[in-house]
C-alpha cells in the first residue's frame, strides 16, 4: 500500500558549513518532517500491514512487490472463468464510513470501521450481482499514528476476508494542512465482475413479488451525525452501559457495531439460479431507510407494502428513539430500522430463497409483498 509521503528512499539531510565570526548564521535547513509529514513513520506503517493485505489475496493477484499499482487477473483458471463468465462486465462502487469515524475517534477504538467501510462498497456491488473482485482504500491523516492507521487496515482486511475479495492496494495522505490533529477520513472503492446479460437485463419487480428482508447487525454506517446528536442531547455516556441497550455492552462499542457484508450470502444465492430468474430485484438499506432504497427498484407500475410487525426492531433504534424524542417517520428516513438487505422474488420461489439464505447464516424475515401501485413503499402497521 503506497502512500502519499513521497519515495521511502529519499530522505532530507540538513548541510552545515563553516562560518567566520562575522558571518551571519545561516537559517536551519527545513525537512519534509519539519512541515508535519514523516517519511519515514509512512514507511514503517506500510511494513506493518503487508501482512494483512497478503492474508487477503487468492491466486487472482499477481505479486508486484514495490510497484505502483496492484495487479488483479479476471480468473487464474481460464477454463473456469470462460464456465462462469461469457461476456464480463466489470463493476465498481465507492463510499465513505461517514460521522462514525468521529465516534470511533472519541472511543479510541479505530478496528471496526474498516469493515464499514468495505461493507459499504460492497453491499452495493452486489445489488448489481455482481462479485466482489478487489478492494482499494484511502486514508486522509494528520499525521502517521501507527497503532491507530495499522488497526483501520485490520478491519479493512478482515472486511474484504468476509465478502471474498482481494485489498489490492490503497493510499495513505499524510495531510497536516488539511485535517487538524484528531481528524481522518477514509474511503473505498471496489471492483466486481458480472455477466453482461445479467448486467444489461434489468431485474423487473412484478405485482405478487415477495420482498425478504435481511437483518442488519444495528445502525451500520448512515445517519450517525444524527446519533452523536443525540449522544450529546441525552448527555449519554459512551463509556457507559445501559441495560436496556445492551447488559454486556457499553453504549460507544454497540454504536460502534460493524455493517454486516451480505456478499458471501447474495454471491452463492445468485450463482445458485443460473437460469431460472427467480430474483427480481435488490436493495441495499442506507441513508433514506427502506423506503427510500427499496424505491429504487420500484417501477411506476408497482408497489412495495411492508409489515411493520414482520421484524423485530433492534434495542438500538429504540434507544435512540427514546433518548432522542425522534418521531416515527424520522427514525424511517435516517436508519435501516434492522433490516440491511432486501431481496424481491418470485413467489413460488419466496420459500426457497428464504431457506438458502438462511442456511448461509443471514435471518430472514418475509416483510412485504409488490402490489400495483405507483412506484412507492407504503408501510401497514
Amino acid at each position: 500500500m503506497p502512500t502519499s509521503t513521497g519515495n521511502p528512499k529519499r530522505t532530507a539531510k540538513r548541510r552545515t558549513t563553516k562560518t567566520s565570526p562575522n558571518t551571519p548564521k545561516a537559517p536551519p535547513s527545513l525537512t519534509y518532517a519539519d512541515s508535519g509529514v514523516d517519511i519515514d513513520a509512512g514507511d514503517r506503517f506500510v511494513d506493518a500491514i503487508m501482512g494483512l493485505m497478503r492474508r487477503t489475496h487468492g491466486p487472482r493477484v499477481l505479486a508486484n512487490d514495490g510497484g505502483f499499482a496492484g495487479l488483479f487477473r479476471l480468473d487464474f483458471n481460464e477454463k473456469l472463468f470462460k464456465r462462469n463468465y461469457k461476456e464480463p462486465v466489470l463493476v465498481a462502487s465507492t463510499d465513505g464510513v461517514g460521522t462514525k469515524l468521529k465516534l470511533a475517534r472519541d472511543m479510541d477504538t479505530f478496528d471496526t470501521v474498516g469493515q464499514d467501510l468495505v461493507a459499504m462498497c460492497v453491499n452495493d456491488l452486489i445489488v448489481e450481482a455482481a462479485e466482489p473482485l478487489f478492494f482499494l482504500d484511502y486514508l486522509a491523516i494528520p499525521k502517521v499514528e501507527h497503532q491507530m492507521l495499522v488497526d483501520l487496515v485490520k478491519g479493512v482486511a478482515e472486511g474484504c476476508r468476509i465478502a471474498g475479495c482481494s485489498l489490492l492496494g490503497g493510499e495513505t495522505a499524510e495531510l497536516p494542512g488539511i485535517y487538524p490533529p484528531g481528524e481522518f477520513d477514509m474511503a473505498g472503492f471496489a471492483v466486481g465482475v458480472v455477466e453482461l446479460r445479467k448486467a444489461t437485463s434489468g431485474m423487473k419487480v412484478e405485482p405478487g413479488d415477495v420482498v425478504l428482508g435481511l437483518a442488519s447487525s444495528g445502525i451500520h454506517s448512515n445517519g450517525y451525525s444524527l446519533v452523536r446528536r443525540v449522544v450529546e442531547h441525552a448527555r449519554l455516556d459512551l463509556h457507559a452501559v445501559y441495560p436496556e441497550l445492551d447488559p454486556d455492552q457499553t453504549l460507544g462499542r454497540v454504536l460502534l457495531t460493524p455493517t454486516r457484508i451480505y456478499a458471501p450470502s447474495i454471491t452463492k444465492l445468485l450463482r445458485g439460479y443460473k437460469v431460472k430468474r427467480v430474483v427480481s430485484g435488490m436493495a441495499h438499506i442506507t441513508g433514506g431507510g427502506l423506503a427510500g432504497n427499496l424505491e429504487r427498484v420500484l417501477h411506476p407500475g408497482v408497489d412495495a407494502v411492508l409489515d411493520r410487525k414482520a421484524w423485530p426492531v433492534p434495542p438500538v433504534f429504540t434507544f435512540l428513539k427514546k433518548h432522542g424524542n425522534i418521531r416515527g417517520p424520522e427514525m424511517d428516513k435516517v436508519f435501516n430500522m434492522g433490516i440491511g438487505y432486501c431481496v424481491v422474488v418470485r413467489p413460488a420461489f419466496a420459500d426457497a430463497v428464504a431457506d438458502k439464505l438462511a442456511r448461509l447464516g443471514e435471518r430472514v424475515t418475509r416483510i412485504g409483498m409488490i402490489r400495483k401501485g405507483e412506484g412507492r413503499v407504503l408501510f401497514r402497521s
